[in-house]
């Protein structure tokens, strides 16, 4: 590893003051990741994280996982990690967090930087992947950091401050950012529903089901006639019944009713010899204001 940048006057850099100060240097790399690390500089740190991370990405590899792709926005107020495609910003490393930048000499693709984390205040080391432009890139980060430095001695420190609004204000509109992305694929999801609810598939029928009572049956209607569904052999079926006058028992006699009967239905000697039956009865339930009982399990006589 080689430190990537030193405050020399004679220093040659490769970009405009302007551009980093008032716009941004972008690049496309490969992001290995973060991970932890216990110093904010070092070369030997450095070394262990590029190792840990490697090894991580092969066991990866194995398993079928491209190394995701990357695009670095470089200024004088910090670094942006963005998805080249979404725009999302991933990272927000600003410039006064960053402690340490490095490229490998000995794997001329590979460069990272140390930046303190702003919420868990813990130290994470960032390595990255560039076939051709790792050194361009550490360099770039140098320049800004100088073009940072010179700028804070002019303010007389001022600067600092500003600079600290400057990056909460970008953390808050990268919550905001992805707050919004969620929020976008949110109403996707319940568009795409709306629509599928609306567009039955072809050939379907749609039934609404009957309405139940509270012991989950179809309540009945008398109003509705009653007809008759057809037998499930195919026969037709059966004929209705006839009406009440002209039904008959077996015998070719009209039904007996019990509720519509009475003593003048019977023949007189019958209804003569059941009214001698019915006296007789009343006249052996009382004799001499003395009461029989008809219960066989009762002693009295």
């Amino acid at each position: 590893m080689n430190r990537a940048f030193n405050r020399k006057k004679d220093k040659s850099w490769m970009h405009t003051p302007e551009a980093l100060a008032k716009h941004f240097i972008g690049y496309n790399a490969k992001f290995l990741g973060n991970t932890e690390v216990e110093q904010p500089k070092g070369t030997d740190i450095v070394k262990d994280a590029v190792r840990k991370l490697k090894f991580q990405r092969h066991i990866k590899k194995s398993e079928g996982q491209k190394v995701p792709k990357v695009e670095l926005q470089i200024s004088i107020y910090g670094v942006k990690i963005l998805d080249p495609k979404t725009k999302d910003v991933l990272h927000n490393c600003q410039l006064h967090r960053i402690s340490f930048c490095a490229d490998d000499k000995t794997d001329k693709r590979i460069f990272t930087f140390i930046c303190k984390d702003s919420e868990t205040n813990k130290h994470l080391c960032y390595v990255f992947d560039s076939e051709k432009c790792a050194e361009e890139i550490t360099l770039t980060i140098g320049q800004a950091f100088d073009l940072a430095y010179k700028k804070f001695l002019e303010s007389g420190g001022k600067d600092v401050e500003t600079r600290k609004q400057i990056g909460s204000l970008q953390k808050r509109i990268q919550e905001l950012e992805t707050e919004n992305s969620e929020l976008k694929k949110q109403l996707q999801n319940l568009d795409d529903q709306m629509r599928s609810s609306k567009v039955s598939p072809a050939g379907s029928i749609s039934t609404k089901p009957a309405s139940t009572d509270v012991f989950d049956m179809i309540p009945f209607s008398p109003v509705e006639p009653l007809v008759p569904l057809p037998a499930s052999n195919g026969a037709p079926p059966p004929a209705p019944a006839p009406p009440a006058e002209e039904r008959k028992d077996l015998f070719g006699a009209e039904p007996f009713d019990p509720f519509i009967c009475g003593a003048a239905d019977f023949p007189p000697d019958i209804q003569s010899k059941l009214d001698e039956m019915q006296e007789g009865f009343k006249m052996g339930l009382t004799l001499e204001g003395t009461v029989f009982s008809l219960d066989p399990l009762d002693g009295r006589c």
